[in-house]
């Protein structure tokens, strides 16, 4: 879900927004037609109104289709997948299939965008080998490849900084972690990082991803949250990564390394593929400049204050 953070998304916005209405298009719109357009609810309010009423709260047992389920601990909501994608659309953002819902908490000033990739048995055995700098570096080149797409389509680019978290694989549990620092490529005096948390758990036909979107200062804190949630998830028996039937699975296209944008990736020229990942998460951390968090936390207070 996701790696760029527009330091003041909020100004700029309600600048924008003030030169609309002062346009003469909007001078022009007749009194009674203004006034019933400013009584309807926009869709980031509707979307945020559903969101709000679906959430399931923690503790209890999430359902994630045929493949496993996540036990959400308390102090965490979940939004299932059509109220989170809607909020997710209304937020400008895109999501598919694959897409599951938002993770959102008391102690989390981003969310976590959840998902299941039906890629295939993932091969970690890249993982024993890999460099560092060297997924570092790929993962910078699959940024600036992205920027040219961004750059011609209008969009501000951005630079991959460094690592927040280099990635760390677990073997025994087969869950992958790792987290860049994102800025912006021509930057000013407010801009800031943003940051990409990213979390997964290795399957027999696929991974769970769960993205947390944050920013550079809270990302410590937020770490431990994520990591929690990332040791809820589970798959069910028969769709665990032991599972795999090497006569009759089929096997991902590329290996773990590549889930960072490493070595793997770079020897079957997914570059364009990485650089297409990161763009396509672009917007999503700029939500978190916008506020969502504290909109997130006040649906958790809801519960609170009826209970």
């Amino acid at each position: 879900m996701s790696l760029r953070l527009f330091g003041n998304g909020l100004a700029a916005c309600l600048s924008s927004l003030a030169l609309l209405l002062a346009s003469p298009s909007f001078a022009e719109t007749p009194p009674a037609a203004a006034a019933a357009a400013a009584e309807q609810p926009s869709e980031m309010e509707v979307a945020s109104e559903a969101a709000a009423a679906a959430q399931q709260h923690g503790p209890a047992k999430i359902p994630l289709g045929e493949q496993g389920a996540l036990d959400l601990p308390a102090g965490f909501a979940f939004i299932p997948k059509a109220e989170g994608a809607r909020l997710m659309h209304a937020m400008g953002n895109l999501t598919d299939g694959d897409f599951l819902g938002l993770i959102i908490g008391e102690q989390m000033n981003g969310f976590i965008s959840l998902r299941f990739e039906r890629a295939g048995y993932v091969k970690d055995d890249d993982a024993k080998d890999w460099d560092a700098d060297e997924l570092l570096q790929n993962l910078k080149d699959g940024t600036e490849q992205a920027n040219e797409q961004r750059a011609a389509r209008g969009i501000a680019e951005f630079v991959v900084a460094g690592w927040v978290e280099k990635p760390a694989y677990d073997a025994g549990t087969h869950r992958l972690v790792w987290s860049a620092e994102v800025r912006d490529k021509q930057p000013t005096e407010d801009s800031g990082a943003g940051v990409n948390y990213n979390t997964y758990q290795l399957g027999r036909e696929g991974y769970y991803s769960m993205n947390l979107v944050t920013d550079l200062a809270s990302v410590e804190a937020e770490k431990p949250l994520a990591r929690e949630l990332l040791a809820g998830l589970s798959f069910n028996e028969g769709k665990r990564y032991g599972d795999f039937d090497s006569s009759v699975d089929k096997v991902a296209e590329y290996g773990l390394a590549a889930l960072v944008g490493g070595a793997a990736a770079k020897k079957l020229g997914l570059l364009a593929v990485i650089g297409a990942f990161l763009a396509k998460f672009a917007k999503v951390i700029a939500l978190a400049a916008l506020g969502v968090g504290a909109a997130v936390k006040g649906w958790l207070g809801r519960k609170n204050k009826n209970a």
